[in-house]
């Protein structure tokens, strides 16, 4: 019965598609930025907690802080590409709308066929872009595609290192001026000789704010 409903629809015509194709990226581009929106105003409060744990001298939490906002950084990085490459998707059909009038029919463009493929490879958006590449391919704006995953080109470790080496300056950055005047800050907590489970249960809940800041971040990333 779906199948004898389907042939029954009238089929959209060349521009009419575009114009659905057109609403659906302006959609997901605004979903991208409220994602982006998202991350960055998590990042302030990380950059606080970043602050405050090194006030503490409790630089293993504010390097690992460092590294969430490291991640989050190349997280928006990433969202930024995606919207500019689903903004040219945009363009380019929009400029086939007076070659479908022409010829009655929407053309291949091998550019969109590159950028939905760019698209398809990102977690944030595949899915949306595996679909548009369904009714596309169907269209025939694209050729059917096979979403090869590319072999990483740099070695593990060399990643690694640049990682460290951000994670350094965004320390820097944000707890520079606190960070050099550390060696007071434990001079002053040696004179205090805190009791040791008051240590203890300051760690623990040091620890459960850190993974907390974590968790929000991996969701507003997600």
């Amino acid at each position: 019965m779906e199948k004898v409903k389907n042939l029954l629809k009238p089929k959209a015509n060349p521009q009419q598609q575009l114009r659905d194709w057109q609403r659906k990226l302006r959609q997901e581009c605004r979903n991208i930025e409220r994602q982006i929106r998202d991350v960055e105003r998590e990042e302030k409060a990380v950059q606080k907690a970043i602050r405050e744990a090194a006030k503490r001298n409790d630089m293993v939490s504010a390097k690992a802080l460092a590294k969430e906002i490291v991640c989050s950084r190349k997280a928006v990085n990433r969202l930024h590409e995606n919207r500019a490459q689903m903004n040219s998707i945009s363009m380019h059909l929009g400029e086939s709308v007076a070659i479908a009038r022409t010829v009655g029919h929407l053309s291949k463009s091998t550019e969109v066929m590159k950028l939905v493929n760019n698209l398809m490879k990102a977690p944030e958006v595949a899915a949306t872009m595996q679909e548009f590449s369904k009714e596309m391919t169907k269209a025939g704006v694209i050729e059917e595609m096979v979403n090869d995953s590319l072999d990483d080109a740099l070695d593990s470790e060399d990643i690694e290192e640049e990682t460290e080496q951000e994670v350094e300056k965004v320390l820097t950055e944000i707890a520079g001026e606190t960070a050099a005047q550390l060696p007071v800050a434990a001079r002053r907590e040696k004179l205090k000789q805190p009791v040791q489970t008051s240590a203890e249960e300051e760690g623990d809940d040091d620890e459960e704010e850190l993974e907390a800041i974590r968790a929000r971040l991996a969701k507003v990333r997600s």
